[in-house]
């Protein structure tokens, strides 16, 4: 019955495993040369919708991301790098357009905290560790030890 389960878990799954990305480029957007729409497909791919945040311009249905991709296309089509596509929509729209943020002093603190709190935490560990192994118990004073004998020895 196990292998039943585990069949009819792998055959609901696999629809979910093999649905490709959905792309919400139009084929009024799509470049004629192969090698640039391919340039484009990957720039947008990097780049934030504005407006659903979440999801790539590549992805996006909005109109925003279209006019984006449309963008995109020209500058490809201008001649320009895809660095300086990128460059010239973070331009316009600032770095949080970019999915996977850049990094520079304006941001280092932020790509550096999580390093930072793993040494914090683990410098609180070792001085923690430390000043355990640092209390010695004394031994009991022959008054202790006979008054805790007489409380333990059963009457």
């Amino acid at each position: 019955m196990t292998s039943i389960r585990r069949l009819l878990f792998f055959i609901a799954l696999l629809p979910v495993l093999l649905a490709a990305p959905a792309h919400a480029v139009k084929p009024d957007e799509m470049l004629a040369d192969p090698a640039l729409e391919a340039r484009a497909r990957a720039i947008s791919e990097g780049l934030r919708c504005m407006v659903c945040q979440n999801q790539s311009i590549d992805e996006s249905d909005a109109d925003l991301a279209r006019d984006l991709r449309i963008l995109v296309r020209d500058r490809l089509k201008a001649g320009d790098s895809d660095r300086q596509v990128v460059d010239y929509i973070v331009s316009r729209y600032g770095e949080f357009v970019l999915l996977k943020p850049r990094f520079d002093l304006r941001n280092a603190l932020l790509w550096a905290t999580p390093a930072l709190l793993l040494v914090i935490g683990g410098i609180v560990l070792v001085c923690s560790v430390r000043s355990r192994r640092k209390i010695d118990s004394q031994p009991l004073t022959e008054a202790e030890e006979t008054e805790l004998n007489a409380l333990l020895r059963p009457d």
